[in-house]
């Protein structure tokens, strides 16, 4: 398992060893003490996540407040993804700085997020298969998000505008200027 590190402090790119014959695959996609020794974090997973899409769906920029904040490792099990972390944290050294980074079911790549940044994805393929681990339980009223297309982040999503299926809850979240103005 190889870990990257990337432009937003404490947010990963996973990369695993693949190994491969005529019955199939194997890999590892976590390790604990791996990843702890690489990375110096030590989430501690309490929930999974899965969704589908079709192309075009966009979700996000999502993230929960406060003493809910999530850390996530996310990955495809099936099709493939534009993945996308924001780091939204007050003070942070790489406030604003944006990942982008394609999962798919053939790369087996994950990305890991620490709490404070925001998440999205949309699906590149005709359909995706989207799993997340999460180190902190979901919490409705904890609900936050981004506008996918926040002028400060400057977001090139790949598709087409056209293309984007978006819910109208995911069309209505503030830019981080009216976020951060409370």
């Amino acid at each position: 398992m190889e870990i990257k590190t990337t432009a937003i402090e404490g947010c990963f790119e996973i990369i695993p060893k693949v190994f491969e014959d005529e019955r199939g695959y194997f890999f590892e996609s976590f390790n604990q003490a791996k990843f702890e020794k690489t990375t110096g974090a030590t989430p501690f997973f309490v929930q999974d996540n899965q969704s589908f899409s079709t192309k075009g769906v966009l979700r996000g920029l999502h993230f929960q407040k406060g003493e809910h904040a999530q850390a996530k490792l996310v990955r495809v099990l099936e099709g493939e993804v534009l993945d996308v972390a924001v780091d939204i944290r007050p003070g942070s050294k790489t406030y604003g700085a944006v990942v982008r980074t394609i999962l798919s079911s053939e790369n087996k790549k994950q990305l890991f997020i620490p709490r404070g940044c925001a998440h999205g994805f949309v699906t590149l393929s005709a359909t995706a298969v989207f799993f997340y681990k999460c180190d902190n339980f979901y919490n409705k009223a904890s609900e936050g998000g981004i506008l996918y297309n926040d002028p400060a982040f400057t977001i090139d999503w790949i598709l087409d505008t056209s293309e984007l299926i978006i819910s109208a809850k995911d069309l209505a979240l503030p830019t981080i200027k009216k976020f951060a103005a409370g």
